[in-house]
């Protein structure tokens, strides 16, 4: 336990109050979230939304829970009434699906859109001009059970910290240019979410206001 509030004390000595820490809780167990908690750790990230749903209900509710994986369209009714913030949107179907799925639970869910930033065909999101086509449609501005508050993207895997670099300024300059077509008038879209344990000094750096840290806190993780 004291490692974990250690590590936490650690990682936000690097952090400026204006970036939020998100603490990637994906495959650790609740009892070790738990420990994360009582260090002073409200803001957790997972993955999956049977495994968010499942910890959720054993873990204190003043927790802010955040989706930061792939979501498949028919796993959001597990997380649309307790999820603060999903970070992943990377097509218009799943924006629609949130929508869908909020609405029945009467309310709106913050939202990023996922850009496609690394070398990596493996990775998801969107391009610009399809986020562009997105947000000029009709039926987008039609959705009232969501709300998009930034942007976020996942760097390549790589030892090439100024490949990475570039990467986290291509993703600041998406923002930028949807903040100023889309929404100049919206003080809620505001966010960049890029940045994990290996590379969020860089990300800071290049203006992310959201990092994702995981294994630098709770230690490797035991995927089974």
């Amino acid at each position: 336990m004291k490692q974990i509030a250690q590590n936490l004390e650690n990682i936000r000595k690097t952090i400026p109050e204006n970036v939020a820490l998100v603490v990637v809780s994906k495959t650790y167990p609740a009892t070790t979230v738990k420990e994360a908690y009582d260090a002073g750790q409200r803001v957790f990230g997972e993955n999956k939304a049977q495994e968010l749903f499942q910890k959720q209900s054993l873990l204190p509710n003043d927790i802010e829970w955040h989706f930061i994986g792939h979501l498949q369209s028919n796993k959001i009714k597990y997380i649309a009434s307790i999820v603060k913030l999903i970070h992943s949107v990377d097509s218009f179907k799943l924006l629609k699906a949130i929508n869908k799925e909020a609405e029945k639970v009467n309310r709106a869910i913050d939202c990023l859109l996922q850009f496609h930033i690394a070398e990596e065909e493996s990775k998801f999101g969107l391009d610009l001009e399809e986020a562009a086509t997105l947000l000029q449609s009709n039926e987008y501005l039609s959705l009232r059970n969501i709300r998009l508050v930034g942007v976020m993207g996942m760097a390549t895997f790589t030892d090439d910290m100024e490949q990475v670099r570039k990467e986290f300024i291509h993703l600041r300059q998406i923002f930028e240019r949807l903040k100023k077509k889309f929404f100049s008038g919206d003080d809620h879209f505001k966010e960049i979410s890029m940045g994990m344990s290996d590379d969020y000094p860089i990300a800071i750096e290049e203006g992310g206001t959201i990092v994702r840290i995981g294994s630098a806190i709770f230690g490797k993780r035991n995927y089974l």
